[in-house]
């Protein structure tokens, strides 16, 4: 009988715990109270068509978008894990305009923030394409056994402790990375448990797709317009001309992009003219994954987890991916503006 040797998210945590001696623990433990929820947020997506809880809510969130009902759910469960955990001291979510501060005497004594989007592409639910969530972890500044503040959600994506995203798809993956290397679980619905899938995952260097909303083209920079007509060109000696793929969730197009290769691009415009993803919840937390898998972040012309935040909400233009690929939709941005 063939024997297979499965390793567990949890396996794989306490293995890893000597990434960060210091912690004693309490790291661990709080990666699996995030893995927990993304279990019960993925059972949930996955009924969805079967209960009442498709579409919206009736509620703006503070991007000024509607907030889907898995978005509410989604928001609810992170947050009630997280606090569980006992490890984290308060989040900052893009549901609300401003930070949770948990409180109780346990929490007080944490040493982590979390930072997340927790539905990413909410209304593709409707009409059943992946959707995801982002997270993002830091240590907090303020003194310990003290009361969270903003500050210590605004610091430089260069200062994560970790950072992660889960997809809910054809089935269900968590992707976390904690400064050495990035690795992905599939959860195995049988176990119910996130299983070892994907070992050290490399970004390659380049690719042939590009991800980006071009129903906007006439409302980009120059520079991007002349990128995306690059993108477009048939040169035999390279593999363009590149595939357009664009779903809208930002998690969904990365995730592809970090097994296949490609670039994710959310510009500045003439309706968003800092652009429309945002720093602290979206791309810091691409922008480690990518990093730590060989890829590129940056807004065109910085890097961008070396941006420091002034707002919780701040806006930021995007472009994430094979590093040959940023490098170059840079150079046409600096060349042209």
């Amino acid at each position: 009988m063939k024997s297979y040797n499965i390793t567990t998210l949890d396996d794989f945590i306490i293995k890893r715990q000597k990434d960060y001696p210091e912690a004693k623990g309490e790291f661990s433990r709080l990666l699996h109270h995030i893995g927990t929820a993304a279990k019960m947020v993925g059972s949930k997506i996955r009924k969805a068509g079967l209960a009442d809880i498709l579409g919206r809510a009736g509620n703006i969130n503070v991007q000024g978008e509607d907030q889907q009902k898995l978005d509410i759910y989604a928001d609810e469960v992170f947050t009630s894990a997280l606090l569980s955990s006992g490890e984290c001291c308060g989040v900052a979510s893009e549901e609300n305009q401003n930070i949770i501060t948990f409180t109780h005497e346990f929490a007080l004594k944490g040493k982590y923030i979390v930072c997340m989007d927790p539905l990413d592409g909410s209304s593709n639910i409707d009409v059943n394409v992946s959707v995801g969530t982002i997270f993002s972890i830091y240590r907090r500044i303020s003194e310990k056994g003290s009361v969270v503040t903003d500050e210590d959600f605004l610091q430089k994506g260069t200062d994560q402790v970790a950072a992660g995203y889960i997809i809910y798809g054809s089935s269900t993956m968590l992707v976390y990375t904690t400064g050495n290397g990035v690795n992905g679980f599939t959860l195995d619905p049988s176990l119910g448990e996130f299983c070892l899938s994907h070992t050290d995952l490399k970004m390659p260097a380049s690719g042939s797709l590009y991800s980006v909303n071009e129903g906007n083209y006439i409302k980009f920079p120059d520079g991007v317009k002349k990128y995306i007509k690059y993108c477009q060109e048939r040169d035999p000696s390279t593999s363009r001309p590149y595939v357009s793929r664009y779903i809208g969730s930002l998690v969904s197009d990365f995730h592809r992009n970090l097994l296949k290769g490609g670039i994710y691009m959310y510009p500045s415009s003439e309706i968003y003219p800092r652009g429309k993803l945002r720093l602290v919840y979206e791309c810091n937390p691409m922008a480690l994954i990518a990093e730590q898998s060989g890829g590129k972040a940056s807004d065109g012309y910085n890097r961008i987890m070396e941006i420091k935040p002034d707002s919780l909400h701040q806006k930021t233009p995007y472009f994430v991916g094979s590093v040959e690929m940023v490098n170059r939709v840079e150079e046409f941005i600096r060349l042209n503006g």
